[in-house]
C-alpha cells in the first residue's frame, strides 16, 4: 500500500517488512533501490521534478522523520507503520544479510570512513561481506560503478547525502550490476564511530533534528524547511492542492 505526501509515494510498510523485502530483491535477481525521505527532501521534491521522480521511481520510499507521519496524519491518510529511521532499517537488514553470507559496498563520506565503517560492520554482523568501499569524493562516475560491478555486492549503501544520493542511484542504477542500492544519508559516518545518533529519548518521540540542531547549530538552516513543508500539508489538507513552492 502506498500513502501520498504531497506528490510523494511512502510505502506502509514496518521494518521488518521492509528488510524481508530487501532481502528477497537481493537473493531473487531483482533490481530495485531504496530512499528515505525526510520532509526536507519532500520539500525538495515539490521544486525538483527531477528529484521527485527519482524519489518515485525507487522500489521502497521509507518514511524517515517524524515530519512525514505527522503530514500523512494531517493529510488524512496515516502512516500506520510509523517512522523507518534510514540507520535502524540498515541495522536490522545488516542483521539478515549476516545470517546469508550477503555483501555489501559502502560508499560515501570523507576519506577512509568507509573503510572505518566497513571494519565496524564486519565485527558488529558477523558473516556479512564487505564487498569494497569507496569515498563520496569522486568526480566523475564511470569509476566508482566499474568498481561497485567488479565487486558484484548484493547491496550498495549510497551515502551522498540527499538529493545526490537519489538523483545519482536514478540515473546510474541501469549500469550498476547490483540488485539492491539503498541511499541512507550520513549513515556511513554513525556506522564509522565519526557521529553519533542522538539519545534514545529523543529516537523514541522523534526530535532528533532537535538534538542533531543543539550539537550542530548550522544545521538550523536546514531545519527551517520543516515549518514550510507543515505550511505545505495544511494547504493541501484545506484547499486540496500542493502549495507552489516559491
Amino acid at each position: 500500500m502506498k500513502v501520498d505526501v504531497l506528490g510523494i509515494s511512502f510505502d506502509e510498510i514496518s521494518i521488518e517488512q521492509a528488510v524481508s523485502r530487501a532481502c528477497k530483491i537481493m537473493l531473487g535477481g531483482e533490481k530495485a533501490y531504496i530512499v528515505t525521505p525526510n520532509p526536507e527532501i519532500v520539500w525538495l521534491c515539490m521544486r525538483n521534478e527531477a528529484l521527485r521522480d527519482a524519489v518515485n521511481g525507487a522500489g521502497m520510499v521509507l518514511p524517515d522523520g517524524i515530519g512525514i507521519i505527522i503530514g500523512a496524519r494531517i493529510l488524512g491518510t496515516p502512516l500506520k507503520s510509523g517512522r523507518t529511521p534510514g540507520v535502524d532499517f540498515a541495522a536490522a537488514l545488516f542483521s539478515q544479510m549476516a545470517k546469508s553470507g550477503l555483501s555489501v559496498f559502502l560508499l560515501g563520506a570523507k576519506p577512509g570512513v568507509a573503510d572505518l565503517a566497513g571494519g565496524n560492520l564486519a565485527e558488529k554482523y558477523p558473516g556479512i561481506k564487505i564487498a569494497g568501499t569507496a569515498d563520496g569524493y569522486f568526480a566523475e562516475d564511470e569509476s566508482v560503478i566499474e568498481s561497485v560491478n567488479a565487486a558484484k555486492p548484493s547491496l550498495l549503501l549510497v551515502c551522498l547525502g540527499a538529493p545526490k544520493q537519489e538523483l545519482w542511484m536514478a540515473k546510474n542504477s541501469g549500469r550498476l550490476r547490483v540488485p539492491l542500492c539503498a541511499g541512507l544519508g550520513g549513515a556511513l559516518d554513525i556506522f564509522a564511530g565519526k557521529a553519533k545518533r542522538a539519545p534514545v529519548f529523543f529516537q523514541r518521540f522523534g526530535i532528533e533534528w532537535l538534538y542533531r540542531i543543539a550539537r550542530e547549530p548550522h544545521r538550523i538552516i536546514r531545519c527551517l524547511k520543516l515549518p514550510l513543508f507543515v505550511l505545505a500539508v495544511i494547504s493541501k489538507r484545506v484547499f486540496g492542492r500542493d502549495r507552489a513552492a516559491p
